[in-house]
């Protein structure tokens, strides 16, 4: 049995991510999209039916699930509401705009009996799985730093509310959600957090930089972005005990969202990008050791959605888990 889908917000994240992913899922039915821009909905997925407010779709009872892909101020309230009409829900990353509207919307969820997931999906990247197994097989040894960065080059500021000075804009709010769920995932909540957040750009009015430092016992994670990289390839390191993972370059999903392809066809979630595995040999001796990445796949996000609505598996990212992401976002602005 499918379950239906209706999908709130057809901008950037709901239109190149969201859609094509539901769309793409077995199991999952893009059944409505909540949009003040019908023929560009319809374009793109002509069996789904447009609505033009959340109330309407709301009020479909063939609505099993909602996904919520709007400006990051309206994440909380919107997930309420359709909790309070005995929806299933999905909010994209960041989950709320503060820890309080965090607890609300799981407290929520956890009374109505209702799965409540976040899009945290680059825990499905494909040179992150890679470097998880490699952790979890111990050919790196013990870790001991971490560095992880999200580059980009865009000098010039743009007019959109990502980069307005309003509650949620940011790379703060945009991409630091991505790189410390990432970083929890494999050590869990640090003792500490630091960061050193700017506007760099001319006529910046968001933040568009940041350097953070998670500190652990024994582990050091360097979390950084910056909108000034001009050589932005470098993606991670990780050091240890044993040796060394050095990495270049994004995984290669959204550029293929982008460009149309649909998730799931022959060599989808493959990445090609330069990886260096360095091991320990004798004395200091080292060797560069071969090592293939493993393929992505974001839809194992809505698959594990789909199969923990239907009782048959484990919710992928629960609402406590992006909890404690929102716990270092905000902490990191103390």
């Amino acid at each position: 049995m499918s379950l239906n889908v209706a999908l709130v917000g057809y901008g950037y994240v709901g239109k190149t991510f969201h859609a094509p992913l539901i769309a793409a899922t077995p199991g999952l039915v893009l059944h409505s999209v909540v949009s003040s821009k019908p023929d560009a909905v319809l374009a793109d997925h002509p069996t789904a039916k447009v609505r033009a407010d959340l109330a309407a779709a709301l009020a479909d009872p063939e609505i099993d699930l909602v996904v919520i892909a709007t400006p990051n101020d309206l994440h909380a309230p919107q997930a309420h509401q359709a909790l309070e009409a005995g929806k299933h829900v999905v909010v994209d990353k960041p989950f709320t705009l503060t820890v309080q509207e965090a607890e609300a919307v799981i407290a929520h969820a956890r009374s109505a009996n209702r799965l409540l997931s976040v899009f945290h999906n680059r825990r499905w990247d494909a040179d992150f799985l890679t470097l998880q197994r490699l952790i979890g097989e111990g050919t790196l040894g013990r870790i001991r730093q971490f560095t992880s960065h999200y580059d980009r080059f865009r000098p010039t500021v743009r007019d959109r509310w990502r980069e307005r000075d309003v509650p949620g804009a940011g790379t703060w709010y945009d991409l630091a959600p991505h790189l410390i769920d990432q970083a929890l995932v494999l050590f869990g909540q640090p003792d500490k957090i630091t960061a050193d957040i700017q506007k760099q750009r001319d006529g910046a009015k968001a933040p568009d930089y940041f350097h953070a430092v998670l500190s652990y016992p024994e582990v050091r994670v360097i979390l950084h972005s910056s909108c000034l990289v001009a050589d932005s390839r470098f993606r991670f390191a990780a050091h240890g005990s044993k040796g060394s993972l050095v990495k270049h370059g994004l995984d290669r999903q959204e550029d293929a969202l982008k460009a149309g392809r649909i998730p799931g066809d022959a060599g989808w979630g493959e990445d090609d990008g330069a990886v260096f595995l360095t091991l320990a040999g004798e004395g200091d001796a080292t060797r560069i050791a071969p090592v293939s990445l493993d393929a992505g796949d974001y839809r194992r996000f809505y698959m594990g959605v789909r199969d923990a609505i239907a009782g048959k598996g484990v919710n992928p990212v629960t609402g406590e888990q992006a909890l404690n992401v929102m716990k270092l976002i905000e902490k990191a602005l103390d």
